[in-house]
């Protein structure tokens, strides 16, 4: 994969899908934290099986989880599951309620739309959907640890898996559903 320059340093290029906007559909979307560091609370074992007590910062997290559709009325995640060190959500993005295309945006600067009045509708113009609510939750976090004197950070980016049809969607909710009982086996386990 051939390193792209942006403002004269290089930088790695996207691993999203290029054949897709990401302004519409669902996605099973992972975000760790850095260096894979336990923030979110730990698993304990409870008397039939294992359970995860959130942390602070992970009631927080479970919080915006909860409430991302009053935020944005084209998103909702009706699946998660917060781990120590990771997240693991379907995010569903309703292409007929999102505001305007993001990447149909102009990039002239002195031809803006009415849309881009707003500072955030600036700076999101080249993102899709999809990253901008993934932005949210990761800086909604990040801000909530700033302001408790919690220590915490974000692994830059994120992993997402376009979901196709209701096989993928059936085996991902099984996934997240079991996800905690099977930590020990999980990946991002240490």
């Amino acid at each position: 994969m051939p390193a792209e320059i942006f403002n004269n340093n290089f930088r790695v290029p996207s691993s999203r899908a290029q054949w897709h906007n990401y302004n519409g559909g669902m996605y099973f979307v992972t975000i760790c934290t850095k260096n894979r560091k336990h923030y979110f609370g730990k698993i304990i074992n409870g008397q039939y099986e294992p359970t995860m007590k959130l942390s602070k910062i992970g009631k927080h997290l479970q919080t915006q989880l909860k409430t991302v559709g009053e935020h944005y009325a084209y998103a909702e995640i009706p699946l998660w599951v917060i781990m120590p060190n990771h997240i693991h959500v379907v995010i569903m993005i309703d292409h007929d309620k999102v505001p305007y295309e993001l990447r149909n945006v102009e990039d002239n600067p002195h031809q803006k739309s009415p849309q881009e009045t707003n500072k955030i509708q600036i700076a999101t113009r080249k993102q899709s959907w999809l990253s901008v609510i993934v932005r949210q939750l990761k800086q909604s976090v990040t801000c909530f640890a700033t302001q408790n004197n919690i220590s915490f950070a974000w692994q830059a980016r994120f992993h997402d898996h376009i979901i196709r049809n209701s096989n993928e969607m059936n085996i991902i909710a099984k996934y997240i559903e079991e996800n905690v009982a099977k930590w020990a086996e999980d990946r991002y386990y240490n």
